[in-house]
């Protein structure tokens, strides 16, 4: 089975799934405060669906378009636009006749199970997988170091101690840290065995965002190349894959990242590779940005461990890192309002390359649990035609005690259904923009 069909089937399992409880969570409350719902669709069925059953008063079906789901709830202004219905005298089964506050537990009810539902994964996934943790004793040799960090301090093969003062779990949640949570000083270690507190700018996330240094900490790396890049300088000296790279320029290697620390842009250079128990030679002239076309993904002496949970503790620690999880996506919001981030926004494409290549349940359920929390808040956004839009008008009238007025809900709602359209079509227009250039 090809990568793109695995990742496609993991795509439409995952929304299918969410999408259904999304809705679900509109249409039970709807339910219990006896508003009638006369559809229950997954996907949208513009002029035909796939198909439909009614079931009592509400027709449940699948659409044809997957790029949401829906409840059409009697008496409310929503997508459908339902004008003849709003038109006639208010029904005691109808959204607008409900009082307020059961109309806002109704609006809130989709975002809120996908919010525990989030939660709830990931507290399974603890406690039945545990976590992988990665102390500095785990990775003795420390990290390669971004020489964009260099200036405040940090050197290759620190130790990261503790950020802010407190230990973290896993090391390489440094580099999330940066981008996303207000980190003030970063107690490290030095590869000599130095300890220092390092301090750090609060705009530190925005500098690193702009220059394109998204993870400055790394583990050190095997010198082993994993990837050729064509008709770049090392393919074209005779480089492949596979080859362990020992020597440059009389320097000896036992990091990967001690090959770029040898070059010089356009200046000829002589490597040693060591390829099937044998040494070979060539000249390679890097590119203008020191580039050789060569990289290397495996980790040199990290071990891992993973640390167990019991049910009671998994529970805690998945709502704790839900949260966390919604924290960072919420701040790290703040790139898409720059030229960069911008561009680098996805839709169904950048969602489904999320996914592992090869099925894997673990990761299948973790990346369901990210998009769950995802969806939270993109629909709690105070746009008209999302849940938020719907819950701000429900607040407003519940504080003045004034209702807005049909017109303006329907103004509010076309206006809303325009800004999600063009959101949608930006972003799966940058994924087809990327898979055409390749950016």
């Amino acid at each position: 089975m090809s990568v793109i069909l695995v990742k496609a089937i993991q795509l439409i399992l995952s929304l299918s799934l969410l999408i259904v409880l999304h809705e679900l969570g509109h249409f039970i409350p709807a339910k219990l405060f006896k508003t009638r719902v006369e559809k229950f669709f997954l996907f949208f069925d513009v002029k035909f669906a796939l198909f439909k059953k009614k079931i009592g008063e509400t027709v449940y079906g699948i659409g044809w378009l997957p790029l949401g789901g829906y409840v059409k709830i009697s008496g409310m202004i929503d997508e459908s636009m339902d004008k003849e219905q709003m038109a006639l005298p208010p029904q005691p089964w109808e959204f607008r006749s409900k009082p307020a506050w059961q109309r806002l537990i109704i609006m809130i009810g989709g975002v809120t199970v996908n919010v525990l539902l989030g939660f709830f994964i990931y507290a399974m996934l603890l406690f039945f997988y545990g976590k992988e943790e990665l102390k500095p004793s785990q990775m003795p040799d420390g990290f390669e170091v971004a020489e964009i960090m260099e200036p405040y301090g940090f050197k290759d093969g620190d130790q990261i101690l503790s950020i802010n003062g407190e230990e973290l779990d896993n090391s390489m949640d440094i580099n999330r840290y940066l981008m996303v949570r207000d980190v003030s000083n970063i107690e490290v270690e030095h590869a000599n065995g130095n300890v220092e507190t390092l301090h750090l700018p609060d705009t530190i996330g925005i500098h690193l965002f702009k220059e394109g240094v998204m993870i400055p900490f790394i583990p050190f790396r095997d010198n082993t190349i994993d990837t050729v890049l064509a008709e770049m300088p090392a393919a074209i000296s005779g480089i492949e894959k596979g080859d362990k790279v020992i020597d440059v320029d009389g320097k000896k290697i036992s990091f990967f990242h001690e090959i770029s620390d040898q070059l010089k842009a356009g200046v000829k250079s002589t490597i040693t590779v060591e390829r099937d128990g044998t040494e070979k030679t060539f000249t390679v002239v890097p590119d203008k940005d020191d580039k050789l076309g060569i990289n290397s993904s495996s980790y040199f002496d990290v071990n891992p461990a993973t640390k167990k949970y019991s049910f009671g503790d998994a529970i805690a620690s998945g709502v704790s890192y839900g949260y966390w999880t919604i924290h960072d996506y919420a701040v790290q919001f703040k790139y898409v309002f720059t030229k960069k981030g911008a561009s680098q926004v996805g839709g169904f494409g950048a969602i489904a390359k999320m996914f592992p290549s090869a099925w894997d349940w673990q990761a299948f359920w973790e990346t369901t649990a990210l998009i769950s929390l995802i969806l939270a808040f993109m629909n709690i956004l105070p746009i008209p035609a999302l849940d938020g839009g719907h819950v701000v008008f429900l607040l407003y009238e519940m504080i003045t005690g004034r209702k807005p007025s049909d017109k303006f809900m329907e103004y509010a709602q076309m206006a809303g259904f325009f800004i999600v359209i063009a959101l949608v079509l930006y972003a799966n227009g940058n994924d087809l923009y990327r898979a055409i250039f390749g950016n």
